[in-house]
């Protein structure tokens, strides 16, 4: 096999090594964006879990408020039906503080202390002094307009009086009104509290909502990646079966190289063989000639009487032997 030849089956190893290795890692990408898609569905129905029992939090919540709420109407509708009822009385005080007003316009300087003293001064000495009759009837005509005088401040108290029994009775309906004020301002308080609440609690149902979307969103483009991911190894293992193809048909062409060079020494081989076996037959057929040829010459001599020599000896014993065989 050329160096070419060993080069390109080198680089086509290569190629097929790193698609290897591409395939690797993306399955490993595939498998651990399995994983994650595991995890975000699950995370994402755990979210979506906690939205709907907040959602349902929210409603008890929401009824609540609303029970209070109307709570709060209805005690307001009864403290300005008892503060309706209280108009009458609030009228009445402020009639008599109008003629409570009247009457202190209408009073003389003195104070009620100082016409009381003198009115007190004025009995004493009508009761235990000796009067004549126009003396007496002086100071009774005093007496009278002190009363007058005093008479006003009477009427002021018995307007105090009234307005005193009036503001006791109000009292009753006050407080009851307070009462329902009161009430109702607690239950307001309570609402606006379970209504911030419930603000609060949809602001957190927002947020795990929101992240649960991102979840689904990241769901979704896993699974696209995974699409991608199938398609790119897809296109991998197309690169490696073509580069197998490649590879195979060069392993043919080497094989196809080595049987001919096999072939083509086994020729070799055979043609050295056939040459080296003729060279032997070759070989024995002029040492036989050689030997035919001593030997007929050693026979001539011994029947012309001469000598012959150790090896020619042999040689005819030799042809002797082979003659009795």
């Amino acid at each position: 096999m050329t160096e070419q030849k060993t080069a390109e089956l080198e680089a086509v190893n290569q190629k097929i090594d790193a698609i290897n290795k591409q395939i690797t890692l993306l399955r490993d990408q595939l498998n651990k964006t399995h994983e994650d898609i595991k995890q975000h569905i699950e995370k994402r129905d755990q979210l979506n879990a906690n939205v709907k029992a907040i959602r349902q939090e929210i409603g008890e919540i929401k009824k609540e408020r609303d029970a209070l709420n109307q709570s709060v109407k209805i005690l307001k509708q009864q403290r300005d039906a008892v503060r309706s009822q209280m108009v009458p009385f609030i009228d009445q005080i402020k009639e008599h503080g109008e003629k409570i007003r009247e009457l202190r316009e209408k009073r003389a300087g003195q104070n009620r202390h100082e016409l009381q003293k003198a009115f007190d001064a004025l009995e004493f000495k009508i009761a235990t002094t000796s009067l004549d009759l126009k003396e007496e009837k002086r100071l009774i005509d005093q007496v009278k307009e002190i009363e007058i005088k005093l008479s006003t401040y009477k009427k002021m108290d018995q307007h105090n009086k009234k307005i005193n029994e009036i503001k006791a009775e109000l009292k009753i309906y006050q407080d009851k009104a307070d009462a329902f004020h009161k009430a109702l301002t607690e239950n307001a308080k309570k609402s606006q509290e379970l209504h911030a609440k419930m603000l609060a609690k949809f602001e957190e149902m927002k947020k795990i909502r929101e992240e649960a979307t991102g979840l689904h969103a990241m769901y979704l483009q896993s699974r696209e990646n995974i699409r991608g991911m199938h398609e790119e190894i897809a296109k991998c293992v197309e690169q490696r079966q073509k580069l197998f193809g490649e590879r195979q048909e060069q392993f043919d062409e080497k094989r196809k190289q080595y049987e001919e060079r096999k072939k083509d020494y086994e020729d070799k081989r055979k043609q050295f063989e056939n040459s080296r076996a003729e060279n032997e037959r070759q070989k024995k057929a002029k040492e036989l000639e050689i030997k035919e040829k001593v030997g007929s010459e050693a026979k001539e001599k011994l029947e012309r009487g001469e000598k012959v020599d150790w090896r020619e000896f042999q040689l005819l014993a030799g042809d002797d032997k082979e003659t009795e065989d």
